[in-house]
C-alpha cells in the first residue's frame, strides 16, 4: 500500500492521481553513467544481460563466449553479440531552503519540495539511487539516499520536514554539496536563483561535477505579476535591507522588465553551459510541470 506524507493542511504531498502519472515516467540522463548495482531502466551501453540489442564485428581480444557461431556458419565472419544491459542512475535533487522561497502562496519552498518528491518518485519506481537535499550549508553527508517505491513514504516524510534556513548563500551551499557527493546522473537545483552574490558561481560548480544538470527556476505568480500600488516599505527577508518606494503603473511596468531581462540572463547563461533550464511559476501544478514542460525537456519520459 503506497504511503504519502502530509502537507500542514493535511493534503497528500503526492495526491493518489499524482503518483499514478509518475509511475509511467521514467528519469532520462543525456550523457551514459556506470550504474553500481543493476536497476530497472535500459543502459546506452551495450552489456552482458540477457535481453539482445546487436551484433559487432569481432576484434582481437573480444569475450569468445559472445561470438554467434551460426551466424559464422552462414557468413564466414565472427560477429559479436551484443546485450542491452540494466542499470541504475543516481538522481539529485537541491532544494533552495533560503528565505525568498518562503514567498507566495504556496510558497516557493513547498512548490520546490512537492516538485522534488515528484521527481524523486520517479526515480524510486525505477530503483534509481535518489537523493534530495537541502541546500542549507550544512557541511554533513545529512540527506538519506532512497532505493525502491517501498522508500516513498520515507521521502515524502524527510521531504515535508525539510526547514527552511535564513542567510544562506546559494554558492557557499552549492559548493558544500559537491564537495561531498561524487556520483555520476541526474540532477535538479530548484531554486528562485534569487541571491544578491548571484547564481553564476554556484551553477558552474555543478556544471564542474560532470552530472546531467537541470535547473527549475521557481517563481511565485506573485513576483511574476504583482498586483501592488501606492507608498511601501520594502524589507529584504534575507538581510533585513529596507527602501521606501512609491508603486505606480510605470514602476511595475519597469519591474516586470527587469524581471523579464533576470529570466532570459538565466536561461542564457545555462544554455551556454549545456545545463537545462526550465521557469515555472508556483500557479503551474506540478503534475503539469513534469508531464508536459520536464517532458519537452527531455527530463522525463
Amino acid at each position: 500500500m503506497v504511503q504519502t506524507a502530509t502537507l500542514v493542511n493535511d493534503e497528500p504531498l503526492l495526491s493518489p492521481s499524482l503518483l499514478a502519472q509518475l509511475e509511467r515516467m521514467e528519469l532520462v540522463s543525456r550523457k551514459i553513467f556506470r550504474g553500481r548495482m543493476k536497476g530497472e531502466r535500459r543502459s546506452k551501453r551495450k552489456g552482458q544481460s540477457v535481453e539482445f540489442a546487436d551484433f559487432r564485428n569481432y576484434v582481437a581480444g573480444d569475450d569468445l563466449r559472445f561470438i554467434d557461431w551460426n551466424l559464422y556458419a552462414r557468413l564466414d565472419k565472427l560477429m559479436l553479440k551484443l546485450f542491452l544491459e540494466e542499470e541504475d542512475l543516481h538522481f539529485y535533487s537541491l532544494i533552495d531552503v533560503s528565505d525568498s522561497m518562503q514567498f507566495g502562496t504556496p510558497t516557493k519552498l513547498q512548490y520546490a519540495k512537492q516538485l522534488a518528491a515528484a521527481l524523486g518518485y520517479i526515480g524510486l519506481c525505477r530503483s534509481d539511487r535518489v537523493k534530495i537535499e537541502a541546500l542549507d550549508g550544512a557541511v554533513t553527508s545529512g540527506a538519506p539516499v532512497f532505493r525502491g517505491k517501498r522508500s516513498l513514504g520515507r521521502m515524502c516524510d524527510y521531504v515535508q520536514s525539510i526547514p527552511a534556513s535564513s542567510n544562506v548563500s546559494l554558492t557557499d551551499a552549492v559548493k558544500s554539496f559537491c564537495m561531498r557527493n561524487r556520483g555520476k546522473g541526474i540532477l535538479v537545483l530548484i531554486s528562485d536563483l534569487m541571491d544578491k552574490s548571484g547564481y553564476e558561481q554556484a551553477l558552474k560548480f555543478l556544471v564542474a561535477q560532470n552530472m546531467d544538470v537541470y535547473v527549475i527556476h521557481v517563481l511565485s505568480q506573485e513576483e511574476i505579476d504583482p498586483e501592488i500600488l501606492g507608498d511601501l516599505k520594502l524589507v529584504d527577508c534575507e538581510d533585513g535591507d529596507m527602501a521606501e518606494i512609491s508603486v505606480s503603473q510605470r514602476l511595475i511596468d519597469k519591474y516586470r522588465a527587469t524581471l523579464a531581462t533576470f529570466i532570459e540572463q538565466s536561461r542564457d547563461f545555462c544554455s551556454k553551459r549545456g545545463i537545462v533550464y526550465t521557469m515555472t511559476s508556483t500557479e503551474r501544478s506540478v503534475d503539469r510541470l513534469v508531464s508536459r514542460y520536464l517532458r519537452h525537456q527531455g527530463l522525463v519520459k
